[in-house]
């Protein structure tokens, strides 16, 4: 019998779509065996009572390398990521300046091969402001493209280089040229125009409470620019994903593009499936996101489709801001900026769903590990358990209530990740596994920076 690096005996392992008791040889960073034999290796796990999933790619993470350290750094999401049992993270850009040309993305790449701990690949920005420097881009390694269709937030301009569309007319003609790319695109799909006429009525009225972040982006900001969207890919030829997805009508118009043959993808968040607007009323601009959280009778609805087939990915959106930043504005909810940290608690929010009959097992491996390997070309070597790919794995014990607890986060922004702060969970990563190492382990990161490896995706 081989004697292999590492061999993790007696677990529970999600196989071609169920579990399956049997053991993992890993050598090389590879999974090399799948075997009913105990296996030995160098370093033996005792996974009996445990379930071994594949390592979760998430699709939407927001490091603010460079230009904003204080908020995160690659080495301190990428531990985030690696609580959370994500070992690949697709790193969306809000930085300074944002990754639009083809030395960006190299430079934030050298920056990033020193300090992360998971694996990850990068999103490129696409905006009408730099649109020369696109096709360039493209062929940098990029995964894929991000486009903001909203200006840049007043005082962060810097964030926003590159990475913006607010014009329609200069949208359809930056489809055109993603169309050329062969990329997918990203599109954070809401409506500039009538967000800032909702604000401005809002404050004249003195409306700025929470429950007016909502008010002031209601459902029809999302399903009017979705559906602008997803009929100039079906124009242009351009591939799409509607990010964030935060309305069922929105998902729904994804499906009748898909059904026209219109390559889109659907992706939402924990948040639109675990959060309403009670708890922005409760939490204030520590819950505001964009989109906000919607109402019950909408959060419902998102499960009825996620359950149906109608998204393909969860991404977590993490968006880590200081409480300081948090609690600008004095009460004004349209002041502070939206998004919180969401890196660490995507798995055990989904595995707690699991838990609980909301779905199943094969369709949070779908939704959170495979689906995001797939579309953004990291498959077969992530997001799935075969021999030959690599060894990416959390092993947690599908039994153990835990609690998520901010104080025991890695992000820098720990303080202001307070939405999910004390929910009880099952699906705590006890390790998490990158290339047959372990990198988290029982509340600690067990490799150096730098451990981690840059993907450059080849299209």
């Amino acid at each position: 019998m081989d004697n292999f690096d590492l061999a993790i005996n007696f677990g529970d392992v999600f196989l071609n779509g169920e579990l399956v008791n049997c053991n993992i040889g890993i050598k090389g960073g590879k999974i090399a065996a799948l075997s009913k034999d105990v296996l030995n290796g160098e370093k033996v796990i005792d996974a009996k009572g445990k379930t071994v999933l594949p390592g979760t790619v998430d699709p939407h993470v927001h490091i603010r390398v460079p230009g904003n350290e204080y908020r995160e750094t690659f080495l301190t999401g990428t531990e985030e990521a690696a609580l959370g049992g994500v070992t690949t993270v697709l790193e969306m850009p809000i930085s300074s300046p944002p990754p639009y040309s083809l030395e960006i993305v190299e430079n934030r790449m050298s920056i990033a091969a020193n300090e992360v701990v998971v694996d990850i690949a990068f999103f490129g920005a696409a905006g009408t402001d730099q649109k020369d420097c696109i096709i360039p881009c493209s062929k940098s390694g990029i995964a894929a493209f991000k486009t903001f269709l909203h200006e840049a937030p007043e005082g962060r301009e810097k964030e926003f280089i590159g990475l913006t569309a607010p014009d329609t007319g200069d949208q359809y003609e930056l489809m055109e040229i993603l169309a050329e790319t062969g990329l997918i695109t990203a599109f954070h799909a809401e409506n500039n125009d009538m967000i800032k006429k909702n604000i401005a009525r809002l404050r004249k009225e003195g409306k700025t409470s929470p429950i007016y972040h909502e008010r002031s982006r209601p459902p029809v900001v999302e399903i009017e620019t979705t559906a602008k969207i997803l009929l100039f890919a079906e124009k242009t030829g351009a591939k799409v994903e509607i990010a964030h997805i935060s309305t069922p009508e929105a998902a729904l118009l994804v499906q009748d593009a898909k059904d026209k043959g219109v390559y889109a993808i659907a992706e939402t968040c924990p948040h639109y499936l675990f959060l309403n607007e009670e708890n922005l009323i409760k939490h204030g601009s520590f819950a505001k996101c964009n989109p906000p959280v919607r109402s019950e009778e909408q959060r419902e609805g998102m499960w009825e489709l996620l359950r149906a087939g109608f998204f393909d990915i969860v991404g977590s959106d993490h968006a880590p801001y200081t409480k300081e930043e948090k609690e600008k504005g004095n009460g004004d909810i349209f002041v502070p900026p939206a998004g919180f940290p969401g890196l660490s608690t995507r798995l055990p929010l989904m595995f707690t769903a699991v838990k609980e009959g909301k779905i199943d097992l094969a369709l949070m491996v779908e939704l959170i590990c495979e689906n995001p390997a797939r579309i953004f070309g990291l498959y077969p070597q992530k997001g799935v358990i075969l021999p030959g790919c690599d060894a990416d794995l959390i092993i947690i014990d599908p039994d153990k209530k835990g609690k998520i607890d901010k104080n025991k986060m890695f992000t820098k922004c720990r303080d202001s990740a307070l939405v999910y702060d004390g929910w009880e969970v099952y699906g705590q990563p006890e390790q998490t596994i990158v290339r047959g190492e372990v990198v988290y382990e029982h509340g600690a990161i067990k490799v150096k920076p730098g451990y981690g490896r840059i993907i450059k995706v080849v299209h």
